[in-house]
């Protein structure tokens, strides 16, 4: 026997799991301690739901795209404070898009893309699409709403819209459409699909649905982080990510502000990475300033 090993004492007072019984102590504790929670195993099986083949059906069709992703923070103290203020106060998802409007409408390329004919579109005009979550009959489902030229609203305007829809989600279109024909459409075979298909490259399309699409996750969540959507049919994605309170430089002093993060997905089809960064540079000094919120939309 190696006299160098030293010996583990064995605490008999602590038995192992199948190899001995336990004392009385124990089992005492044990039966103190009450009735195990009891769980039946198994699986629920139900249909899948007609909303949600609209979801993959537009995640399918944003496989053409090629993303090229960018994730930053801004501060957005100013912005929170000029929010609160108001009376009902503001949406920051409004500013968002309002920001986002302006930015885009200062880089048009960035959502921009191609159409059957393989030719460059680029629209003068800022059509946001953003989710609003709904009730529905398969539950709560991510309502599709266009906020029509985002450049040159309000953040004052576009809150006031995104309540209302919140509110009767049957008095825009989509909502409509979400509760009386996406059900029956949802049962046919490859529908949603072919049609996903058709409208990636049309301009009418376009023209109805927007190409930039803004998506607030974060509201969902506590503290900060970033997210990632897949592509659909808009050029341009604006994830809005956690809200949290971090240490920032202001001049010589460190100071507690209140930081979003955000994350940007652009087509790396139509746009490089020079014109992406400026957009992101716009967008960061439009939130940072709260330009939406303290000065005129322009036109």
């Amino acid at each position: 026997m190696d006299s160098t090993r030293s010996e583990q004492p064995l605490d008999t007072a602590r038995p192992v799991l199948g190899t001995c019984p336990p004392t009385d102590d124990q089992e005492d504790q044990l039966v103190g301690a009450g009735p195990a929670s009891v769980r039946t195993r198994g699986a629920t099986v139900r249909p899948f739901p007609a909303s949600r083949r609209l979801v993959t059906a537009a995640v399918r069709a944003g496989r053409r795209i090629v993303p090229m992703h960018g994730l930053f923070d801004v501060d957005v103290t100013t912005a929170r404070r000029v929010l609160a203020e108001h009376d009902p106060p503001l949406s920051l998802t409004a500013f968002v898009i309002a920001s986002v409007g302006r930015a885009a409408a200062a880089q048009p390329q960035v959502h921009a893309y191609r159409d059957w004919r393989g030719r460059l579109v680029e629209h003068r005009h800022v059509d946001v699409q953003t989710l609003i979550e709904v009730p529905t009959s398969q539950g709560p489902f991510g309502l599709v709403h266009v906020v029509r030229d985002a450049d040159l609203r309000s953040v004052a305007e576009i809150s006031a819209e995104l309540r209302a829809v919140k509110t009767d989600a049957n008095a825009t279109t989509t909502g409509r459409l979400l509760n009386t024909l996406a059900p029956a459409a949802g049962h046919i075979p490859g529908l949603y699909r072919a049609m996903y298909a058709a409208m990636s490259r049309s301009r009418r399309v376009h023209l109805a649905t927007g190409t930039v699409q803004v998506t607030a996750v974060g509201m969902f969540a506590d503290g900060a982080g970033f997210a990632v959507a897949p592509p659909t049919l808009a050029s341009l994605v604006v994830v809005v990510g956690g809200l949290s309170k971090r240490p920032r430089a202001v001049g010589d002093r460190i100071e507690v502000r209140e930081v979003l993060d955000l994350t940007v997905t652009i087509d790396h089809n139509i746009v490089d990475g020079a014109p992406a960064t400026r957009f992101g540079a716009d967008l960061r000094k439009l939130m940072h300033t709260a330009a939406a919120l303290t000065s005129r939309p322009p036109g």
